[in-house]
């Protein structure tokens, strides 16, 4: 590192149940890149704007809300992508709640034009500063972009 470049920021991409499946996963509606491919995307995105990107995926409630909790202490941004969870957990409201850094919602599709009513809630959105919605894995690099302009 030069003399007067900062340090790249760590940033969470963290995304919930059957987000592992992308890809095979009704590429209809979620497209066909792979996980593994969104996370190289992330990874290199975040390197463009200075932010050091981890991307994690978990089936696993528990697990998410340990991240979270990580991220909370620890005051790393997130990118978070809680999939089903998004709509009725409870736990991950509560997780979010307590984050200081900030937290830009994101999904693939999205949930307000999707024809499942119960997709049309969100307990993330009251406690992120933007919601990126229905572009794709293209949203994750919006989303990045977002937590980017927020660290300055």
């Amino acid at each position: 590192m030069s003399a007067g470049t900062a340090p790249a920021r760590r940033v969470l991409v963290l995304n919930g149940p059957n987000l592992g499946r992308l890809g095979r996963r009704q590429p209809e509606i979620y497209g066909t890149t792979t996980h593994d491919e969104l996370a190289e995307r992330c990874v290199a995105w975040g390197a463009e704007l200075g932010l050091d990107v981890e991307v994690r995926q978990t089936n696993h409630e528990g697990v998410l809300l340990d991240w979270l909790n990580d991220a909370a202490d620890e005051a790393v941004p997130v990118v978070l992508n809680a999939a089903a969870w998004t709509h009725y957990s409870y736990a991950v409201f509560d997780a979010c709640a307590q984050l200081t850094a900030p937290l830009v919602e994101v999904h693939l599709s999205d949930p307000t034009q999707r024809p499942e009513v119960f997709r049309h809630t969100s307990v993330v959105t009251p406690h992120a500063v933007a919601v990126v919605a229905g572009k794709g894995v293209d949203g994750y690099r919006d989303a990045l972009e977002v937590v980017a302009a927020r660290l300055g």
